[in-house]
């Protein structure tokens, strides 16, 4: 079967389209035909060797898709070879990839497979920094930051569904803006103007944001932290930007301020039930028409080093599918 293969981490150059041997299930598993693939920020730094945890190469890059049920191993009965699915999977930059038989969701008619395979990792890291890190309450304001981006576009509207007050999103453009205004932010900001944090503080009534959801890292991070309410909460998932924000204890006290972490593998070792549930909930608020999958762009498998590219430079929005 083809697979894009990394030998080496480094640039999108070390991405290799090969060909390499169709995996079989094993008790527990399915093996699933692949037939659209998420990418996510995650995958450019496992390429790079930048990830929280160590890239063992040869590897195949990717973690989440959707395609239909090939093959069902020792101990499975379900879901019937032929189902539509969506899941974690291990490897999936290739035609054929396995899954744990227990994080396989089938697809509801409304959703085709690109929508689906934007859903899982940016789907429920979106959810979860609302609901299990942040705590959102109804009536509570909300800042988004990279508001255009596929979590940010979840986010927006998953913000509006649980009910917040002001929803504000941030984005380095007037098109990324606007898309933040579409899903229903209340408030969209470009934080490359000097002035973004008053700007945050006018559209609170000058208390900051009561959530905060960061991933952008450095001195937007930094700077997050002076247009966060008393009391507020500050989610960190991310550093986009290559830098580590510096933040000291003492900054939270005076206005009992926390910063949370949130890891989405961690979840997935440690609390798998509670990812279940997330994505369950994002697929069925898309079935009732509630959720907006925001597919930016498309390439083929053959292309996942340019979209790697594209991602890299800022030149996506929403969610980057690879299809098979």
């Amino acid at each position: 079967m083809k697979a894009i293969r990394i030998n080496q981490t480094g640039g999108p150059e070390v991405m290799q389209l090969e060909n390499i041997e169709k995996p079989e299930p094993k008790e527990g598993q399915v093996l699933m035909k692949i037939a659209a693939v998420g990418i996510n920020f995650a995958d450019l730094a496992q390429r790079e060797g930048t990830y929280l945890t160590r890239t063992r190469t040869p590897t195949t890059l990717g973690f989440e898709a959707a395609g239909t049920v090939e093959a069902l191993g020792p101990g499975v009965t379900a879901p019937p070879v032929g189902t539509r699915v969506v899941a974690f999977v291990e490897g999936a930059y290739a035609e054929y990839a396995l899954a744990n038989a227990n994080s396989v969701i089938p697809i509801p008619p409304p959703l085709d497979f690109v929508q689906a395979a934007a859903l899982p990792v940016q789907g429920i890291t979106a959810y979860q920094l609302l609901h299990d890190a942040a705590h959102l309450q109804p009536g509570q304001s909300v800042l988004v930051h990279a508001a255009a981006g596929g979590v940010g576009t979840l986010a927006v509207q998953l913000a509006k569904l649980a009910g917040a007050g002001t929803v504000i999103g941030t984005a380095s453009n007037d098109e990324k803006l606007n898309l933040a205004r579409q899903l229903g932010a209340d408030v969209a900001i470009n934080y490359t103007e000097p002035d973004w944090v008053e700007q945050v503080k006018r559209a609170t009534n000058g208390q900051g944001a009561d959530i905060i959801l960061e991933m952008v890292g450095g001195s937007i991070a930094e700077q997050s932290l002076q247009c966060l309410a008393p009391f507020g909460h500050m989610v960190v998932f991310g550093a986009a930007s290559g830098k580590i924000a510096q933040f000291s204890g003492i900054q939270l006290m005076y206005k009992n301020q926390t910063i949370t972490g949130y890891w989405l593998t961690a979840w997935m070792s440690l609390r798998p039930q509670a990812v279940a549930q997330a994505l369950t909930q994002l697929i069925q608020y898309f079935a009732q028409g509630q959720l907006k999958v925001i597919v930016g762009q498309t390439y083929p498998l053959e292309q996942a080093a340019q979209a790697h590219r594209a991602i890299a430079n800022r030149q996506t929005t929403g969610k980057v599918v690879l299809t098979i």
